[in-house]
C-alpha cells in the first residue's frame, strides 16, 4: 500500500481533506428468495454514462447532476466513462467495461437462468461526490424510488 508521503502534493491534500462518510456498520439483509427469482439492476459510483449525455464533472468544477439512467438493453460500446479522478487506473476499464459496469456478465447470468430479470434501467453516479447528505436524502433517495417502482429486489454495487 503507497504511503501518502510518496504521493504527489496535489493528491496527498486531496485525500488529506477529502470529507469521507463513515459508517460504523452495514445493513445486511438475508435475501427472503432465491437469485433465479431476483430483479437485478446496476448502480455504480463510476461516472459510467450513455454517449451523448452530459459528461459527469469534478465538484471542483461545478455542481454536476446527481445521476445518469442507463437503460439496460445499451450496448457497451454505446457507453463513456468519464468520471474524472486522477485517483483510479481506468485502463482495465477501457479494455473491458465489465469490470466496473457488467453489463455482459448480467445478461449471461439472466440467460443461464441464474438470475430471474434485469431491470429496466441502471443508474450511474460520479464517485468523489462531497455532500454525502444530499446524497443519501435527496438522489439516492429517487434513484431508490425508481428502482422500486421497476420492482427491483437486488441491485449490483460498483465503483471505479
Amino acid at each position: 500500500m503507497p504511503r501518502l508521503e510518496y504521493l504527489p502534493e496535489l493528491q496527498r491534500n486531496v485525500i488529506l481533506t477529502f470529507p469521507c462518510q463513515i459508517n460504523d456498520d452495514v445493513p445486511w439483509t438475508p435475501s427472503p428468495a432465491p437469485l433465479t427469482t431476483r430483479r437485478v439492476a446496476i448502480v455504480t459510483t463510476s461516472g459510467v454514462h450513455v454517449r451523448g449525455d452530459v459528461s459527469f464533472v469534478s465538484a471542483h468544477a461545478g455542481e454536476d447532476v446527481p445521476f445518469r439512467v442507463i437503460p439496460s438493453d445499451v450496448r457497451p460500446s454505446e457507453l463513456l466513462l468519464s468520471h474524472p479522478s486522477i485517483s483510479f487506473d481506468r485502463s482495465g476499464i477501457q479494455q473491458d467495461l465489465n469490470v466496473t459496469f457488467p453489463v455482459d456478465r448480467l445478461r449471461e447470468l439472466r440467460d443461464r437462468g441464474e438470475i430471474g430479470s434485469l431491470a429496466t434501467n441502471y443508474y450511474s453516479f460520479h464517485g468523489a461526490v462531497r455532500d454525502h447528505l444530499r446524497l443519501q436524502e435527496t438522489t439516492g433517495a429517487e434513484v431508490a424510488r425508481l428502482l422500486r417502482a421497476d420492482h427491483v429486489d437486488t441491485v449490483v454495487l460498483t465503483g471505479p
